[in-house]
């Protein structure tokens, strides 16, 4: 249900190492829970941010949510395209909906996230 190459945090943001950089963006349950996405407001680049500080905002049609860094590091890139098309974090959660690029990244903070299995059982134990 959840890639595996991806840690995940549990409010609902993925991350993947892609070797010099790590890709950020929301789970695919994060997007059920919020419905249709119309607006995302993307963080600062070239802003370090540190593990669990709020970096981007998404809105839907049900609720405005917060969107926070799963490590901490430096925004080295964001993904421009959802100013103008936020409905491609729906169509694509895990591909190009995602929200921001880090570089110097505290390695050791991965370690405190969860691999797919723990969040799938994470997101079970939520629906009970």
């Amino acid at each position: 249900m959840f890639p595996d190459d991806l840690y995940y945090t549990e409010d609902h943001e993925w991350i993947r190492d892609e070797g010099s950089e790590y890709v950020v963006g929301i789970t695919s349950y994060a997007v059920e829970q919020l419905g249709d996405i119309t607006y995302v407001e993307l963080p600062e680049l070239g802003a370090d941010v540190i593990r669990g500080e709020t970096v981007a905002t998404v809105e839907s049609v049900k609720a405005a949510s917060d969107v926070y860094s799963p490590v901490g590091g430096h925004i080295c890139e964001v993904n421009d395209f959802l100013e103008s098309r936020p409905e491609l974090v729906n169509e694509d959660p895990y591909g190009e909906g995602w929200f921001f690029k880090l570089d110097s990244v505290r390695v050791s903070e991965l370690n405190k996230l969860m691999k797919a299995d723990a969040y799938e059982a994470y997101i079970k134990s939520l629906e009970k």
